[in-house]
């Protein structure tokens, strides 16, 4: 693609890069700065980019790697203790949470913003780009220059997080009698299941454990709820600031 049809099409990409940036840092102006550092590095480096994947995939590539140095530069990154924390809990069988909490904070955009935020980066830009963007996992881990394997793991690991965030450590204790699979074992597979990428026997499984776990189905109605909050972000976080429109056009103006 030639570097003039790139600038052609930059604006358009803009309130996708936007909404993506809103959710990797708190302040609305550090977003807006994301974006704008985005676009001029990709006014840059038109010349390099040869069409091998989407535009909007290599935009979001640069603002993806752009947000990585800024948190390793202030020193918010992952660490083992947070993934190993979500992974336990997860594990016990009779750690839920209350769904109707949950969908609901996460229906409450200011909250749902506030749970994403407080996600470790790598997990929070997997979260994003997969449910609020609807890139596919091979974009994603294109994006984040990891395998395929790696960025399911965080997908897996960052809606689990979220769902731990919006409902703020909530526990219950109930037994489980007769239930197909133990808990871990649906909960490892449920994020595959929420994707429609189970294999038919597996499926069958996991839907046979939720119908019979007291548990189990809160979180799963958390993920889809929490799923679909972020998907309505596409549709409802669409106008890009005036202050921001101006600041493209100069951008995308110069010669």
């Amino acid at each position: 693609m030639a570097a003039q049809d790139v600038r052609s099409q930059l604006a358009a990409e803009v309130p996708g890069l936007l909404r993506y940036a809103r959710t990797m840092v708190r302040d609305a102006h550090a977003a807006e700065d994301l974006v704008q550092d985005t676009l001029l590095r990709a006014l840059q480096q038109a010349h390099t980019f040869q069409g091998d994947s989407a535009l909007t995939t290599w935009l979001h590539r640069i603002l993806h790697n752009l947000a990585v140095d800024r948190f390793r530069r202030e020193q918010e990154d992952a660490s083992d203790d947070i993934e190993h924390e979500v992974e336990a809990k997860w594990r016990e069988d009779s750690y839920t949470v209350d769904a109707a909490i949950v969908v609901e904070r996460a229906e409450t955009r200011e909250e749902l913003q506030d749970a994403l935020v407080r996600l470790p980066v790598i997990y929070r830009a997997t979260v994003v780009l997969r449910d609020a963007e609807g890139l596919t996992m091979a974009e994603i881990a294109e994006i984040q220059d990891i395998g395929l394997p790696a960025a399911k793991q965080r997908l897996r690991r960052g809606r689990m997080m979220l769902v731990d965030a919006l409902a703020q450590g909530r526990e219950r204790r109930d037994a489980l009698h007769g239930v197909p699979l133990h808990c871990w074992d649906a909960r490892s597979k449920v994020s595959d299941y929420l994707d429609d990428e189970l294999p038919a026997p597996d499926r069958v499984l996991v839907e046979h454990h939720l119908r019979g776990c007291p548990t189990c189905p809160p979180l799963y109605a958390g993920l889809v709820g929490t799923r679909a909050a972020l998907g309505a972000l596409r549709d409802a976080d669409t106008v890009v600031p005036a202050s921001l429109a101006n600041r493209i056009q100069e951008l995308l103006g110069r010669r």
